[in-house]
């Protein structure tokens, strides 16, 4: 198992560390998922995302270079701002989904830890000379996310309450020289941080030592992107799924529309012309019982989809799920049996997020 920079500080804290996506990496602290989770709804929690996959594309021509790789408007992204979009495979499948930002002279990326190994050589395939891909490795992620994480961050960067939702910008917090981006993967405000990776664990203390801040790990981060609708690659995104079948077509550029000059657009441009054949919906089981990923969904006796992520919301105190439908059982409010250790649970599809997001727009 690889690990992250703040590896000997989650054991301190009392960390739980599992295997995830090669690295050990804590799914829990001694205060429990449930109390992670609802402490990030009403405070903020500290998640170390180091895992993930850090690189900047430099050169002249390193936006439209990106540009045969996904649908999204990277040219049209101004610089300070930041956007999320999809990596796309030749036959319009999503290769991973990811988050650019411009910094002005460059284009800033954060890529899947489960995925950084093709995208990278994806991305490099693409690129005319004098654009160059640099990986950072030498570059940790921390996420303060939850509705206290400004206000606490801005006791030592005060320009940081400033920035709007997918705002970017360099900050020095207790001294040390940050990227931060005022996003994240919870439904929250709050923010993502790339610091380096040597100066990683005296900023998480510090952080750490802020009014309402406490540690959060993969178990919350679960449930806290559930609950707000946000897909996880490998589990509701993978390379047999399009942008459209998972209602991801506002990633995708009005001027990419138009142009269709990027891989796998063929496929995208024909199910939004003739409608895909299932959709990513929101899924209510009725009860109490969660049902999992990989619970199969049927309709009048006929399997019709399957569960991609479930559990229980704790913020909503219900199970939720996430999951692909055929078209015709995607509306909302359509009744659904989740087959659930050979018994059948019923459920509806239902509107997404099941919390409200609470982003500094």
């Amino acid at each position: 198992m690889l690990e992250t920079p703040l590896a000997s500080l989650h054991r301190q804290l009392g960390g739980r560390m599992v295997p995830f996506a090669g690295y050990a990496m804590p799914v829990q602290y001694p205060a429990g998922i449930l109390t992670e989770h609802l402490h990030t709804r009403d405070a903020a929690g500290l998640f170390d995302v180091s895992h993930m996959g850090q690189a900047e594309l430099v050169g002249d021509g390193a936006a439209a270079a990106l540009e045969k790789l996904t649908p999204a408007d990277v040219q049209g992204l101004k610089p300070g701002r930041q956007r999320y979009g999809v990596l796309m495979t030749e036959s319009g499948g999503i290769l991973d989904d990811f988050m650019v930002a411009n910094r002005g002279d460059r284009l800033f990326l954060v890529l899947n830890a489960s995925r950084k190994h093709l995208d990278i050589p994806a991305i490099e395939a693409v690129l005319p000379a004098g654009v160059t891909l640099r990986p950072l490795p030498d570059r940790a992620l921390l996420a303060l996310q939850g509705p206290g994480a400004v206000p606490a961050l801005a006791t030592l960067a005060p320009g940081i309450a400033a920035m709007k939702f997918m705002d970017f910008a360099e900050h020095a917090l207790a001294g040390i020289p940050c990227l931060v981006s005022r996003s994240g993967y919870t439904g929250e405000d709050g923010v993502e941080i790339s610091v380096p990776a040597e100066q990683a664990e005296a900023l998480a203390r510090a952080l750490l030592a802020l009014p309402g801040v406490k540690p959060a790990g993969l178990g919350a981060r679960d449930s806290l992107r559930l609950e707000a609708g946000l897909c996880l690659y490998g589990n509701d995104l993978d390379e047999t799924t399009s942008p459209v079948e998972a209602n991801l077509v506002w990633t995708m550029g009005k001027r990419r529309r138009m142009a269709w000059d990027f891989r796998g657009a063929e496929r995208c441009r024909a199910e939004l012309d003739g409608g895909p054949a299932r959709l990513r919906v929101g899924i209510q089981p009725e009860g109490r019982q969660p049902a999992r990923g990989h619970t199969l969904v049927q309709q009048d006796g006929a399997v019709i989809g399957e569960i991609t992520s479930g559990g229980f919301g704790p913020s909503v105190n219900a199970p939720i799920a996430m999951g692909y439908v055929a078209r015709g059982a995607a509306a909302d409010g359509t009744a659904l049996d989740l087959m659930v250790r050979g018994k059948a649970l019923p459920a509806r599809t239902c509107p997404l997020p099941f919390t409200p997001h609470r982003y500094a727009r």
